[in-house]
């Protein structure tokens, strides 16, 4: 069975322990292939200079896309959490309770088994460097997921509220972060991709002589977009002209804000390009390049707007610019070189295409979305030509049906509109011959149409009603796996969109494993000039403690809690009025007797 702790919360029950009971084999001996997943953040599918960009610089991308079997239609979420959730699973996002970016929706099922759980069973090291964004808190985080090393930073990016170690660095976050190796805060030197690099080379040559799974998942190219002046200089004399000569233009036509933000954007892409290239040449000198599968792939289209190959739609968006990804699988005498593979994929097929080329099965019991793509190598393309995926997003839950795409092997239905319309609001377009997405032939073709959204209806409320969806997945603290249990800005619910607001009302979902006293202190982002109330509300506890203010955090001591769950209600009540949300709040069991 996975020997990590599974705690699984039930309201009014208190804490219970879930056994998985997975019955995987154990490899014989050391002959299955390492694995390398490489994984951009907001890098679109123009962003390479393979595929057809004449601007950016990617030689050893190129190199590897060229040496790779290429599945060129294949497909992620529109934002970030939801992919990675769908590649640690190998289902869709909406039923791991992952549904947004922030606002507590970019954290997985503690119950959900990863693909690092599924490979470290079968006697794989697993390591992961860079962005996780699916739980920052026991028992959510890497290291309760399967991973045997994590290297990450909090919240869902460098720099933003969510992590409040590298938050107050403003515009130089990429540079020195802070990041936690195995939970244990780390100021480091460096670029933060060079950083994360530097860290997977590390994990290869500690793990040589046994089969590994690193996880490298840059935070580049997401916004902020700060990158080393040697990578910006190389595109500072692009001029307008030059991107007008780049091929096929984005539609709308790009501003001198779009263009001064792709001069950024390819100085962080040529980056990663030469990270990737240090990487697959320490495999290559430690002999393990043979026997390493490498995937290369991007968790959503880009944020800004330039070259995508001339499709439609960025990020958030369910149009093809939004969801469209590179997914290069690279693994030599087994997987063809420089072929490609256009039967309708995602990224729900890569937990089982990993796990086949590694010739492990999935336990009985679990059930994925994903379908494997190796048979597609010898033309079986059984499991794909009749499926329907789907593809949303918007703040909070699924809202039906705005944002939504479902999408066969020929037609694909976007809706932009809501549940009480018919199919006003609705596009339809024949992905044959119009991949940019530019006529919508839904009024001659009804019907083709109507089916489609009744799939969408299906999938919504299917998705909707799964367990886990009515799960809290709530912060766990008292424990000794994580004390003091530190809740950030990204997981904070409360008001729709809560980020770095300082006058909003927010709240935290939280399990109290032991009945104890406990220290629960607020840092906030502002410095609180007035006199006035810290308030801890956990009905049917209810804490208070006064501030003179001139300070930006405060402690509140030897507060008595029972087991059980809680909303953890706390804010700065001023003199004048005033409610103040805490940038991040701190919980630790102290034992000390009421």
């Amino acid at each position: 069975m996975i020997d990590r702790l599974k705690i699984a919360l039930s309201f009014g029950i208190g804490i219970v322990l879930v056994n998985t009971g997975l019955a995987i084999q154990k490899p014989v001996a050391n002959t299955r292939p390492n694995i390398l997943l490489v994984l951009t953040d907001d890098a679109g599918i123009g962003d390479f200079g393979c595929n057809g960009n004449p601007l950016v610089k990617t030689p050893n991308l190129d190199k590897l896309a060229a040496r790779s079997t290429r599945f060129t239609n294949f497909h992620v979420s529109p934002v970030c959490a939801p992919t990675r959730s769908s590649i640690m699973t190998g289902k869709y996002a909406e039923t791991t309770g992952v549904y947004d970016t922030y606002n507590g929706g970019a954290t997985m099922a503690t119950e959900e088994v990863t693909i690092a759980e599924l490979l470290r069973e079968n006697g794989y090291q697993t390591g992961i460097f860079g962005k996780w964004h699916l739980g920052d808190n026991f028992p959510f985080r890497p290291m309760d997921q399967g991973f045997t090393e994590s290297f990450v930073f909090r919240g869902g990016g460098i720099g933003q509220p969510g992590d409040f170690d590298n938050y107050f660095a403003g515009d130089s976050a990429y540079f020195n972060p802070v990041i936690y190796r195995n939970e244990q805060r780390v100021k480091t030197k460096g670029y933060c991709s060079d950083v994360f690099t530097e860290e997977a080379i590390s994990f290869v040559r500690k793990n040589k002589g046994k089969p590994f799974f690193a996880y490298l998942a840059f935070n580049a190219p997401h916004t902020p977009l700060q990158v080393p002046t040697a990578y910006s200089d190389k595109y500072k004399n692009l001029t307008s002209l030059d991107f007008k000569k780049g091929g096929i233009l984005p539609t709308p036509a790009m501003t001198e804000k779009d263009m001064e933000d792709a001069r950024k954007v390819y100085g962080m892409m040529t980056n990663i390009d030469d990270n990737v290239g240090r990487l697959l040449k320490e495999l290559e000198n430690q002999n393990l390049l043979q026997n390493t599968i490498v995937v290369f792939m991007s968790d959503n289209g880009p944020q800004q707007n330039r070259y995508r190959m001339g499709l439609r739609g960025k990020k958030g968006q369910v149009y093809m610019g939004g969801i469209k990804s590179p997914c290069w699988i690279s693994l030599p005498g087994i997987l063809p070189e420089n072929r490609e593979f256009g039967q309708m994929t995602a990224h729900i097929d890569l937990l089982p295409t990993l796990l086949d080329l590694c010739g492990i099965s999935l336990p009985d019991k679990q059930a994925i979305d994903g379908s494997s793509m190796l048979p597609l190598l010898k033309k079986d393309d059984t499991a794909f030509k009749n499926r329907t995926l789907f593809f949303e997003w918007g703040r909070g839950f699924p809202i039906p049906y705005q944002n939504f795409a479902a999408m066969n092997s020929h037609y694909k239905l976007v809706a932009n509109t809501n549940h009480q319309e018919g199919l006003e609001g609705f596009e339809l377009f024949d992905m044959e011959t119009d991949a940019a997405e530019s006529r919508n032939i839904l009024k001659e073709n009804g019907t083709i149409a109507a089916n489609l959204r009744k799939e969408m209806q299906t999938w919504y409320l299917k998705t909707a009603s799964h367990p886990n969806n009515r799960k809290l997945h709530a912060a766990i603290v008292g424990t000794k796996f994580e004390n003091p249990v530190v809740l950030n800005r990204n997981d904070a619910k409360g008001a729709l969109g809560i980020w770095n607001q300082e006058e909003i009302f927010g709240y935290w979902d939280i399990a109290v494993a032991e009945a104890g006293t406990y220290s629960i202190s607020a840092k906030f982002i502002s410095e609180l000039k007035e006199t006035g109330t810290l308030f801890v509300r956990l009905y049917p506890f209810q804490y208070a403690t006064s501030s003179a203010g001139k300070t930006d955090q405060i402690s509140l001591k030897n507060a008595y809690l029972n087991p059980g769950n809680y909303r953890l209600e706390i804010y700065f009540q001023t003199k004048s009025g005033k409610s103040i949300f805490p940038l991040y709040t701190s919980i630790e069991k102290t034992d000390t007797k009421p």
